[in-house]
Order: structure tokens, then sequence, then C-alpha cells
């Protein structure tokens, strides 16, 4: 079932930050995670918090960027 959520001034700005490129050098042939790698994480992190499947979110028509749909999270 699609819910649809709100995120808090600070949630907002904690998925802008993650979806940042992070400067680096690489030594040893280690890469830091990518951007996307950091916002598929901080969307997690969010569903977790919030109680969603974070792969199911959707953005809400005519709303702004902190409205959003997505599956409620299975208890269990």
């Amino acid at each position: 079932m699609r819910k649809e959520f709100k995120m808090t001034d600070e949630q907002y700005n904690r998925l802008q930050d993650a979806c940042k490129p992070v400067p680096y050098m690489v030594f040893g042939g280690v890469a830091p995670p990518s951007p996307q790698e950091n916002a598929n994480r901080a969307w997690k992190q969010l569903g977790d918090e919030l109680g969603f499947e974070y792969m199911t979110v959707e953005p809400v028509p005519g709303k702004n960027n902190k409205y959003f749909t997505a599956e409620i999270k299975e208890v269990g």
C-alpha cells in the first residue's frame, strides 16, 4: 500500500548532502562510495526512520521535493 510522506528540513538536507560528489584521491585502488551509493544509503536510512520501502519512492506531482509516496514497509 502506498502512502504519502513529507521529509523534515533536516531529513531533506541530509538527503541532498548525500547526493553531492566527494572529492578524493585513490590510494591502493580503493575509491570511496559513489554519489549514487551515498544517495541510496541515505534513502534506506530515511525509509527505516519513516517506515517505507526506500526503493519504491516516487515524487508527488505538484508538491515540493519534500513530499513523496512509497510502499509502507512490512513489519516482521
